[in-house]
């Protein structure tokens, strides 16, 4: 029976005991309900700072940043995608256009962009403020968005356009059949 009960504590110990890597923390905003698929861009972010306010911006920026880098992502890989297809003689110039004109959609601000989470966290012993926040947008809303703002770019010339706006306009479809099947 001691020795029963030795084991039992031995093995206790063991299993309390942190991996090679220490102990395994679980942060707000994590899992499936927190990444992108095929009906949204979803971002997180985290923030640290003595003060709250500048650990909210550092968490809000984050999360802006993880989505315009996944908006970014998509976007030139359905652009190289279809100009590969369509073997434009100008897609070089077209895929710049689009890009640059992602970039300037990112650095608006977005309508449909919505806060899905916001926690926020005092260490007092490290007197120390974390926040965590997610954000996600629907791809036929950025799409849209994407879309309405190529039309509006003076930098784009009429060949481009046409080009940019047929492969948006893909896309919408993919997004709106992906966002009604997801209503169901």
């Amino acid at each position: 029976m001691r020795s029963f009960c030795s084991l039992l504590i031995l093995f206790s110990l063991f299993s309390c005991a942190s991996g090679p890597f220490g102990k395994k923390v679980k942060e707000p905003f994590q899992g499936n309900a927190y990444e992108s698929n095929n009906r949204f861009f979803r971002g997180t972010g985290k923030g640290t700072s003595s003060q709250d306010n500048i650990a909210r911006a550092k968490a809000d920026l984050e999360a802006k940043a993880e989505l315009a880098g996944q908006v970014n992502t998509t976007v030139k890989q359905v652009a190289d995608q279809y100009l590969g297809q369509a073997e434009n003689e100008k897609g070089a110039d077209v895929a710049d256009k689009f890009q640059s004109l992602v970039r300037q959609v990112m650095n608006t601000s977005i309508s449909d962009l919505r806060k899905t989470g916001e926690k926020k966290y005092y260490d007092k012993k490290e007197n120390e403020y974390t926040v965590f926040i997610a954000y996600e947008i629907k791809k036929n809303a950025m799409f849209r968005f994407l879309k309405k703002q190529a039309k509006t770019d003076q930098t784009i010339d009429e060949r481009q356009r046409e080009v940019i706006e047929k492969i948006i306009d893909e896309e919408i479809k993919k997004a709106d059949a992906d966002d009604a099947a997801g209503d169901n």
